[in-house]
């Protein structure tokens, strides 16, 4: 599609520290395609050429993209992702990966049936893995729920769902629902940035991964509460969850669950009924979900759904604290070797200082595209021997 951009770049064995002649372009070649990202006014671009046919190709990019920034470095990450690291960037914002054959890529040339990349956010640290309870209506989430929230109320947060329909009443946008519209969402739905969506009524609702994202970013755990089906798609999503499903003793108690409540019609409570015992058929037969609990005595229910979450000894109920960012020089170059990034401050300061390495340990990166890349470890220190041979 047209001849390459002018630029070039040193290679320094596995990194590069770049040097550009046009239109702020990177050229990184992994295995027998050459993959240029280039930075407009808002946004960043991709191009590949196929070093085999000479070819270029504009591929489908997936995920979040970044903002561009004052300049960037980027280095090849094993063979599947390129991580870039931004200049002059906050120190949340510093740190992102281009992924060109992850399995979610992979995932994504086979359904789109086109070249495919992913962007994804580094954050620093590790996050708690979101919960997923299931179960089918009157068995008691809500109540299971609402104890965690009451007894460890800075520890789990909900994520808001996306609708395509309208607000109602005093309802807020980002606080109620994100409320989009259709041709948004299909499209993201598409794209794979959805766990889990239905059609209500002729209206979308679902979970995006950013949602669910944006709860451990502040530090907490995320529940969804959410039906079979809704699990069954999250189960075949990229999100790393633990799933639970809540059954009642028997049908029977249900019923008498569901008749004492006395909110609904003789029809509606049949219907839930019917519901209900496909739901368990599924929930128990599935293999969906990693634990099944009882719900004969709520109590008793509670203390084993604390312990499936670890929260059965004793815990200070605190809220942990957000993944750190990473404050990084403006000018600097990288290098990878190993499993490790070494990044090199540029400017005399950093280069005088008593620690002027920083070192990112990439070798328990959990995560990616569409969500965030966690995992992330920072060390300073004093020489590129110090970084390789240090404990991370």
């Amino acid at each position: 599609m047209g001849e390459a951009p002018a630029f070039y770049a040193d290679n320094l064995q596995n990194g590069f520290d770049i040097k550009t002649i046009k239109a702020c372009e990177t050229s990184i070649s992994i295995q027998d395609k050459t993959y240029v990202i280039g930075s407009s006014d808002d946004a960043f671009e991709v191009r590949i050429c196929d070093q085999t046919t000479g070819n270029w190709v504009i591929p489908t990019i997936l995920g979040t993209k970044p903002k561009p920034g004052k300049g960037y470095s980027a280095a090849a990450l094993n063979e599947d992702r390129i991580v870039m690291i931004k200049k002059g960037s906050s120190s949340d914002d510093c740190i992102w990966f281009l992924e060109v054959d992850t399995p979610y890529v992979k995932e994504q040339k086979q359904i789109l049936g086109a070249e495919v990349v992913a962007w994804s956010k580094g954050v620093r640290g590790n996050a708690e893995v979101p919960i997923v309870i299931s179960g089918p209506s009157g068995v008691g989430k809500g109540t299971l729920i609402s104890k965690l929230m009451e007894e460890f109320p800075s520890m789990f947060g909900f994520s808001v769902s996306h609708t395509t329909r309208a607000p109602r009443g005093m309802e807020q946008d980002g606080v109620h629902y994100h409320f989009t519209q259709r041709a948004v969402m299909e499209k993201d739905i598409k794209d794979g940035k959805f766990l889990e969506f239905a059609s209500v009524h002729g209206n979308l609702y679902g979970t995006s991964i950013e949602a669910v994202e944006v709860v451990s970013d502040s530090g907490k755990r995320c529940i969804l509460d959410i039906d079979v089906q809704g699990a069954r798609s999250v189960r075949a999503s990229p999100l790393d969850a633990v799933f639970v499903f809540i059954c009642p003793p028997s049908m029977d108690e249900l019923e008498h669950r569901l008749r004492a409540r006395a909110t609904e019609s003789e029809e509606q409570i049949l219907k839930r009924l019917r519901n209900a015992k496909a739901e368990i058929e599924q929930g128990q037969s599935s293999g969906i979900f990693d634990h099944i609990l009882y719900n004969d005595n709520l109590e008793e229910c509670y203390q084993s759904l604390k312990k499936i979450i670890g929260l059965d000894g004793p815990v200070v109920a605190t809220q942990k604290t957000a993944p750190l960012g990473i404050n990084l020089p403006e000018e600097h170059s990288v290098s990878v070797m190993d499993s490790k990034i070494i990044i090199k401050g540029g400017t005399a300061e950093l280069e005088n200082a008593s620690k002027n390495l920083i070192v990112l340990d990439v070798s328990s990166l959990k995560g990616g595209a569409p969500g965030r890349t966690r995992g992330l470890e920072l060390h300073a220190v004093d020489s590129f021997s110090d970084g390789l041979t240090s404990d991370c």
